[in-house]
C-alpha cells in the first residue's frame, strides 16, 4: 500500500468509527430490558455481544458458544509452519464476562423458532429472544468432492477450523519424510480467509526449508488466480525456488475425486493424478449449520442480509454476520466480522429503540507471512450505496510489489500487531 493510500484507508476507518459513535445512546436508554442473544463466540459474535453492552449496558446480553476457549483461524498457519504456538491464537471469554457483563452459555444452539423469538440448545434449555444475532461461521460441503467425507478429517485433514485439526495437521507435516510430498487441495471461491491457503503453503515451506528441504508443496487450486497471488508468488520465488507448486483449475487443479487410501487426488477425468505424503482437502464451504436449519439462508449457500443493518432478508429480528453472510464486495475474513460485529450492535440497539439504522462505513485488513520475517498485505474500505456493500474507489490497496526486505520485515511487525490488536478488540 503506498502512504497516499494507506492515509486514505485510516481516514476511512476513523470515518466509520464516527458513524458509529453517533445517535446511541439515547436508543440505549429506551430499551433497557431488551435481551439480545448472540450465537457464535467467534469473531464476530464476540464482537456483537462486547459492543451491544459496551453501547448499551442496560440490555441484557447472552453469548451462546460450545467451546470454553476459542482458536482463531487467523494465525493457525503459522501454528503449522511451527512459528507460533495453540497458546498464541487461543481465546478465552472471562474478559466478556467479568469485565463486560455478557452473560456467557457454554452450549450448543440446535434450533432457531423466528416467530416465537427463542433459540433452543443441546442441554436443554430455551431462550426468548428481543434481537438475535447469528455469527455461526461456515460449514462444510464433503459431498462435492467424490471419495471424501468427514468422517475422513483424522487421515486427510482441513485444519480450516483452528483446533485439533490445525494440531494434527502439524503433527502429520512433523512425520513427513524429507522429500515428501505435501498437497493442499485449495477450494473455489467464496469460502473462510481467502489468502489462507496460500499463507499455509509459505508457513509450511519455512518449516521444510529448516526441517527438510527436499520436500515439495503442490497446491491443487479450484480458481484460475487467488489473493495477492503476485506477492505470494514472488515472495515463493525468493524465498522456496521451486519447492511450491501452483496449479489453477484450467491446467489440472481442479480436484475430481479423492482417494483417501492412497491420499491421490485426481483431475481431468483421472487424467492428473497426484500422490500425497500429506494431504490437505479444504472442502468448498456454505453457512453454519444453524444457520441452514433456521433457513437463514433460503435456497442459496449463504445468508442474505440488509448490507446497511445486517438483518436477515429472509427473517426479520435475526442479524447475522461473519463468514456466514453475503456482505458484498467485503472478503470472509475475521477483521471483516469484527466489524460486522459493531454494526449488527448498533443497529440491534436502534432498532430496539424505533430508530432508524445508521450508515456505517466499515473496513478489512489481511495480512499474510511469507517468512516470519516477510509479510505481505491487503486492505479495503467499504460502503453502503444502493442497497449493496461495495469497495470505496482509491481506499487501501495491496502491499508494493518489488519492496525492499526492510519494509516486508516491517510488515511482518504490522501483522502481530494487528493478531495482538484485534484479538484485543473482539475478547479482551
Amino acid at each position: 500500500m503506498t502512504d497516499l493510500t494507506r492515509r486514505s484507508f485510516l481516514k476511512a476507518a476513523g470515518i466509520g468509527g464516527m458513524t458509529l459513535a453517533a445517535g446511541w445512546t439515547a436508543a440505549a436508554r429506551s430499551s433497557e430490558k431488551a435481551h439480545v442473544v448472540v450465537v457464535g463466540g467467534g469473531s464476530g459474535g464476540a464482537t456483537a455481544a462486547k459492543y451491544v453492552k459496551r453501547f448499551a449496558p442496560e440490555m441484557q446480553v447472552t453469548l451462546i458458544e460450545p467451546k470454553a476457549t476459542y482458536h482463531t483461524c487467523y494465525g493457525s498457519n503459522w501454528v503449522l509452519g511451527g512459528h507460533a504456538t495453540m497458546d498464541d491464537i487461543e481465546q478465552t471469554y472471562g474478559a466478556l464476562k467479568e469485565r463486560h457483563g455478557v452473560n456467557v452459555v457454554q452450549d450448543t444452539v440446535t434450533e432457531v423458532d423466528p416467530e416465537r423469538r427463542t433459540v433452543t440448545t443441546a442441554g436443554g434449555a430455551t431462550m426468548n429472544y428481543d434481537r438475535l444475532i447469528m455469527s455461526p461461521g461456515i460449514d462444510f460441503r464433503y459431498g462435492a468432492v467424490p471419495g471424501i467425507t468427514e468422517a475422513d478429517a483424522e487421515r486427510v485433514p482441513h485444519a480450516w477450523k483452528a483446533g485439533e485439526q490445525t494440531v494434527l495437521l502439524r503433527r502429520q507435516l512433523e512425520a513427513m519424510p524429507d522429500g515428501g510430498v505435501f498437497v493442499i487441495v485449495a477450494p473455489g471461491n467464496p469460502f473462510r480467509c481467502p489468502p489462507g491457503p496460500y499463507e499455509r503453503a509459505s508457513m509450511a515451506a519455512h518449516y521444510f526449508k529448516q526441517a527438510k528441504p527436499r520436500s515439495k508443496i503442490l497446491i491443487l487450486d479450484n480458481k484460475e488466480n487467488f489473493s495477492k497471488q503476485g506477492l505470494f508468488m514472488a515472495g515463493w520465488d525468493e524465498h522456496y525456488g521451486d519447492m511450491i507448486e501452483w496449479l489453477p483449475s484450467s491446467e489440472g487443479g481442479q480436484v475430481e475425486e479423492i482417494d483417501v487410501a492412497t491420499l491421490t487426488a485426481y483431475s481431468d477425468g483421472g487424467f492428473g493424478e497426484f500422490k500425497a505424503d500429506v494431504l490437505n482437502y479444504i472442502p468448498p464451504q456454505q453457512a453454519g449449520v444453524i444457520a441452514q436449519r433456521s433457513g437463514l439462508t433460503g435456497d442459496g449457500l449463504w445468508c442474505p442480509v440488509d448490507g446497511k443493518t445486517f438483518e436477515s432478508t429472509i427473517h426479520a429480528g435475526i442479524y447475522v454476520i461473519g463468514d456466514s453472510c453475503v456482505a458484498g464486495a467485503m472478503p470472509k475474513s475475521g477483521h471483516s466480522a469484527n466489524n460486522q460485529g459493531k454494526v449488527a450492535a448498533v443497529a440491534v440497539i436502534r432498532d430496539l429503540a424505533g430508530l432508524e439504522p445508521e450508515t456505517a462505513s466499515t473496513a478489512n485488513t489481511c495480512y499474510s507471512l511469507i517468512t516470519p520475517d516477510h509479510a505481505i498485505s491487503v486492505a479495503g474500505v467499504y460502503a453502503y450505496q444502493d442497497g449493496d456493500i461495495v469497495s470505496v474507489e482509491g481506499a487501501g490497496g495491496v502491499s508494493p510489489a518489488h519492496a525492499p526486505a526492510p519494509i516486508r520485515r516491517m510488515e511482518a511487525i504490522y501483522t502481530k500487531g494487528w493478531y495482538t490488536g484485534i484479538v484485543g478488540d473482539i475478547w479482551g
